[in-house]
């Protein structure tokens, strides 16, 4: 057999995603932490880059489902893996929550995290503007973190290798340790993956770290020419959550590159251990009807559309609501013209929710921007940040947006130090500063949880996992059509 020339002869990195983005792509995040600890151990020897473990929709739904204390939590895991590197995924300027805080509060939230367990942060922005990543790199290196900035992958006109190159030299240049191509709708194709990778490790001197679904089943594919083309670290998850619209299996890649000089030197056998427990986990999940079957098999319409398949099961939700399902293809079709309008957004929380929604509305309403959500307006706005592309003008003027009111500069700029405020009003609730910045990004559900947490309960008294979340009543005010969406995963 002619022998394959990889550009790197470095063993490849692996970041395991078991314990947060697999079960949050397969289950809406409703591993508990009594589902971890049996495997804490085993996971602790195998020899990981890192562990994905927190941040994403883990912070909210341990809340707001499963009576845990996010922090608890990570100080658990903290305890439980003492040799391997712990990291979590970290939305800029928004943290955890669904809108931008102050610096003060970014900056909180980076010292926290850090002393309670945190090695790396995964550090993105929805539209890429790397000012909304500025404060979090700061924070995170200030207080001793490995910074992981991110670069948001999408398709358009304007996404380009150019653009994303660019990009790249901008965050090596604010003080980034390492790059992550975040590719959430599994839409970088392995021969594009091959040429990207390549790129940038020719562009900048910092790991490249690549993370991708195995949602239209490329996945796998996609690391293996990404392997050739030199990527020091990938994400995977081990096999009992894998492939779907999960991360590629941990064990295949593993044994694909064994005896290669890219062999990762992982032990099978201890995966193969791990996995005992996780099957019995992922079964659970499965009986409880937090693990639906639809969402391990292969799915391309993410590849003909570019929609996440999160956002996908959303749309169809919304359009029920409204009593429309029968209008599905010509939201599909909608998706592209609002978000060509919008200035090619990235389709990645928020903005995916923003422009399907806007989507579904377009079309229930019979007529195009009808009517805005809050949010729409907020982007068009520029309350999210810079847009990447030209926004139409003639939809930003129908949504009431003059030209000089449009944000042009850091959207934070604006706001003025958050955390005293946050103190001083949540003084009664919170018992740490943790409990603070849990207040602060979830103001709905962390009183409910701090009250039960700190009053008489019966233990275990969380939530059903099966419990999805209550679809909401149709509405009739159009700006109500709308869910909760993390991650492109339904909380």
């Amino acid at each position: 057999m002619e022998k394959m020339e990889f550009l790197s002869d470095k063993p490849l990195k692996i970041t395991d995603t078991i314990l947060r983005d697999a079960h949050q792509s397969q289950a809406a995040t409703r591993m508990t932490i009594e589902d971890m600890l049996p495997a804490c151990e085993i996971l602790d020897s195998i020899g990981y880059y890192s562990l994905e473990c927190w941040g994403g929709a883990t912070f909210d739904v341990c809340m707001r489902f499963l009576n845990e204390d996010p922090w608890e939590r990570l100080r658990t895991l903290r305890k439980a893996l003492p040799n391997t590197k712990l990291q979590m995924l970290f939305r800029g300027q928004n943290i955890l929550g669904y809108k931008h805080y102050a610096d003060d509060v970014v900056d909180a939230f980076c010292r926290k995290s850090i002393e309670n367990g945190i090695d790396i942060i995964r550090i993105f922005d929805a539209l890429n503007d790397v000012r909304n990543l500025e404060q979090a790199i700061k924070s995170t290196k200030k207080y001793g973190g490995i910074v992981e900035a991110t670069l948001s992958y999408t398709i358009s006109p304007i996404h380009n290798e150019d653009y994303f190159v660019k990009m790249a030299k901008e965050l090596e240049q604010m003080g980034a340790d390492t790059l992550c191509i975040k590719d959430m709708a599994n839409l970088l194709l392995p021969m594009d993956a091959y040429s990207l990778v390549k790129r940038l490790k020719e562009s900048v001197s910092m790991p490249i770290h690549l993370h991708t679904h195995n949602t239209t089943g490329t996945g796998d594919m996609v690391y293996l020419m990404a392997a050739l083309a030199g990527v020091d670290i990938v994400d995977t998850a081990l096999s009992p959550m894998a492939n779907g619209t999960s991360q590629p299996a941990t064990e295949s890649l593993v044994a694909t590159l064994k005896g290669t000089v890219r062999d990762t030197g992982l032990d099978l056998n201890k995966m193969s251990d791990a996995a005992v427990h996780f099957r019995k986990v992922a079964q659970r999940l499965k009986d409880t009807g937090s693990l639906n079957d639809k969402v391990l098999h292969v799915d391309t319409n993410t590849l003909l559309y570019q929609v996440p398949g999160g956002m996908l099961s959303n749309l169809i939700s919304q359009l029920k609501q409204a009593g429309k399902e029968d209008k599905y293809y010509d939201v599909l079709a909608e998706i592209p013209r609002v978000r060509e309008d919008y200035g090619y957004p990235p389709l990645v929380t928020p903005s995916s929710q923003i422009v399907g929604t806007q989507a579904v509305m377009n079309v229930i309403m019979g007529e195009r921007y009808k009517t805005f959500t809050k949010e729409s307006r907020a982007v068009l706005r520029g309350e999210y940040g810079a847009l990447p592309g030209k926004v139409n003008e003639a939809v930003r003027a129908k949504a009431g947006i003059k030209p000089e009111e449009v944000i042009t500069c850091r959207p934070a700029d604006l706001l003025q130090p958050e955390l005293e405020k946050y103190k001083a009003e949540f003084k009664d609730l919170a018992k740490s500063e943790e409990d603070v910045l849990s207040l602060a990004l979830f103001p709905q559900v962390a009183p409910k949880f701090l009250a039960w947490r700190d009053g008489p309960h019966d233990e275990p008294a969380a939530a059903p996992a099966a419990a999805a979340p209550a679809a909401a009543k149709p509405a009739a005010d159009p700006n109500a059509v709308r869910e909760l969406y993390v991650d492109d995963r339904s909380i």
